[in-house]
This record gives structure tokens, sequence and C-alpha cells, in this order.
């Protein structure tokens, strides 16, 4: 019997770097999870990898481990690309089909999409990836997939992803140098939203917000097809420095207070004002809770109230939230997505954090959950790594679909034929 196919999927996250080996169950949409591990990161800044060795280091720490678990030898893998200079720009394309039988066939569409790519570009940018919006054949337009339809003139509006290309030479020689082969690169938003949201909701027009520590990755859907990407430079980890600051307490004592008591939700009218007591040395055990009123603790203890927090906590994630909002007028989607927004990553898991953005958006709201990997728990911060395997294995598929490379263009038709082939 064949060997299946081994995806591995690559998150390298400014906070954490995740690994995740796995792969499809040939009797259903499952993917059988064979390892995963994380490690604390370093090495970058605001997703960017601006020290590439100390990036490679905690990688081989990982490919080391899942090597010695799995017993065999890993040697390429999906990763992903975050950063606030992934920029999409909008480019048109036309080509006359090819006049042997006048119909649409898969030369033509590689021809015009490589073709839209010809755009000027400053020397440090280049195009990631390419994402059709709308095909037209013969000014007929709407039309999905113009694969062997009878016409003449074939054109696509298309939305062209670039990214600065320092930052991806630094991201790539990282995992190179840990031994890994890059097969592709997919910005954090794009993969998590591979995992998470389903055809419907892109069909209805959907948006995805990837909350990380140090980044925001937005990415919005219509009519089953990508509108729009946005990376903010703002996260999780800048809740924590807010805490920190408002508190004048340490970053870790400020870490552990966000994700076991903070909260986006502000108290309800005639609620008990609470104020919160904690030992410094001790941070680590139990928190202790008491009604403003009693007798105030002795130092060392930290003392704040559940109102003080959640206004400090409020405040940051409203700044996100007008972030979201301003990017979704910039393309006439405000209020206007009928499946509303999900929110995923690790600073989804903040409590109330639904409630606000359906407050503050006006939209309808809900968490996304990685799908369809069995083994793994129910965690929004594994949405981007479980979404990379997934990109990886729609790639394998249609690889064998149109023979074409795993790499650069091949890649990014597959991808694209993703959308349209089902």
């Amino acid at each position: 019997m064949a060997r299946r196919k081994i995806i591995t999927g690559l998150d390298i996250g400014t906070d954490t770097i995740k690994i995740l080996a796995a792969c499809k169950n040939p009797k259903n949409e499952d993917f059988k999870v064979l390892f995963f591990d994380k490690i604390n990161s370093f090495g970058l800044q605001k997703g960017r990898v601006i020290n590439p060795q100390e990036v490679t280091n905690k990688i081989s720490s990982l490919i080391s481990k899942l090597q010695k678990t799995y017993n065999q030898r890993i040697d390429s893998a999906f990763i992903n690309v975050n950063g606030s200079k992934l920029q999409i720009v909008p480019n048109h394309g036309l080509i006359s089909v090819s006049p042997a039988n006048q119909k649409v066939c898969q030369e033509d569409i590689d021809r015009i999409l490589q073709e839209t790519q010809n755009i000027n570009l400053p020397s440090n940018r280049e195009i990631l990836d390419i994402f059709p919006k709308e095909w037209i054949l013969d000014g007929e337009r709407e039309i999905k997939d113009p694969l062997a339809l009878q016409g003449v003139r074939l054109e696509v509006e298309a939305s062209l992803l670039s990214a600065f290309s320092p930052d991806l030479e630094n991201l790539t020689e990282a995992v190179t140098e840990a031994g890994l082969q890059v097969e592709d690169i997919i910005p954090s938003s794009l993969a998590a939203s591979s995992a998470v949201l389903s055809p419907y909701q892109k069909e209805l027009g959907v948006a995805l917000l990837d909350i990380g520590a140090a980044t925001c990755g937005l990415a919005v859907f219509e009519e089953g097809v990508f509108l729009d990407l946005s990376v903010f430079p703002v996260g999780s980890a800048n809740i924590t420095n807010d805490i920190a600051i408002g508190l004048r307490t340490e970053i870790d004592i400020a870490e552990k207070i966000k994700k076991d008591i903070g909260s986006c939700i502000s108290l309800s009218q005639g609620s008990k004002k609470k104020k919160v007591e904690i030992n410094p040395s001790n941070f680590l055990s139990s928190f202790k809770k008491e009604e403003v009123g009693k007798e105030e603790s002795k130092k060392p203890f930290l003392t704040f109230s559940e109102k003080q927090l959640r206004k400090i906590i409020e405040a940051r994630v409203g700044e996100i939230f007008e972030l979201v909002q301003k990017e979704l007028k910039k393309i006439s989607r405000q209020g206007l997505l009928p499946a509303g927004i999900v929110l995923t990553g690790g600073g989804a898991k903040l409590p109330g954090i639904v409630e606000m953005a359906k407050r503050e958006l006006k939209l309808p709201c809900k968490l996304g959950y990685p799908r369809n990997f069995s083994g793994l728990e129910k965690d929004c911060s594994l949405a981007t790594v479980c979404g990379l395997v997934l990109e990886g294995q729609d790639v394998s598929q249609k690889s064998l679909s149109f023979g074409l490379d795993s790499r650069g263009l091949g890649a990014k038709i597959k991808r694209i034929f993703r959308i349209f082939i089902p």
C-alpha cells in the first residue's frame, strides 16, 4: 500500500512557533494528526523575522523532536507570513483565447494569470500570490470558472498580494537553515480562513480576524471569492503591555492577569464592584477576589478593581475593532457581511470579545475553530497551523490535476482553482 503523503505546517509567530504534521484520511475530510508541538519564539518582531538564526534554532528544535517522535524525516513545510507590509494591489488582465478551438484551456488560464502579474512594483517588493475576483469572457461578466467555455477575449479582475522582499528572504532563510524546504508561503489570515470558514460563509460574505500576539490579520470573502486582506500592527501582546503599565506591574504578571481574569465585558448596572488582590511573589497561585469595602490587603499585594482592568482591555480591543471597521469601510463592506466576522487566533480567547465585536462592528460574530483535525484540542490559536496543512493538501491534490510544480506560479494557480473547483 502506498504511503499517505504527510503535510507539514509551520506557523512562525511572534510569540509562538507551532508545527503540525498530518495526513488526510482517504475515507473522509478528516486529517490524522501525526505530530503537534509548539515553542516560545524569539527573533521576530511584529510578525517579521529580525534575527533569522534565532528563529532557525527554534525551528530546528521542533523538527528534531518531530523526527524523533514520528521516526520519519520531514524535509519540507508550508509556512506563513505576517506583518503589516503585506499589501493588496488590484490589476486587470486581458488575452486572446488560443485559436485552436476557441475554448478557454488551461494554457490560457496560466497565460492570463502570468500576464496579470506584470505590474510595476518597487524593487524591494514582489508578488506573493494572485487572486481572481471576476472573469470576463467576450464582455460577459461574473464568470466564476472560464475553463472550457467558448470565447475569444478573456479578461480577469484580480487582486495581487505583494510582500516586502527582505521579509520573505529572512523568513525563508530561517526555515531553510533549519533543514526544511519551503513548499509555499501563505499569509496567516488566509491560512486560518481555510481552517475555520465554510464555503457557505465565504459565499454569503464574511470577514475573518486572526488575532495574534503582535499583529491582527483581516481577510474578507464574498461570493466565494477572496476580496481583501490587511494586517494591523497590534495584537494581544499590546493588551498585556497596557495592563502592565496601567496596573504598574511586571509583564509576566500582566499576562497572567489577562489570561485568568481579563474580559471585554463591562460590569452591568447593579453589580457589586469587585477588587482583585494578587501577591506578585506568588502570582501563579489562585487570585483572591473580595468586594470593595473590605479591609485592604497589605503589601506586597497588587490591588485593582475589575472595572479598572476591563477599561484597560476594552480600550485596546476597541482600537483593534476601529482598524477593522476602517478597512471594511474602505472596501464598502462596513456592516454589510451577512455571515459577519469570525474571530480566531490566540487573542480571540479573551472573554467578552465576541460581544464587543458585535457591538462595535454592527455585525454577527462568532469564534472560529479549526475543523476536521482529529486528535487536536478545540483551540482558536491553532487555526493558522491547521490552515497551512489544509493549503498544503489542496496544493498536492491540484498538482495531480494540473501537473504543476508545487511552488511558484504553479502553487498559485492551484490555490486559485481551489476557489472554483469543488
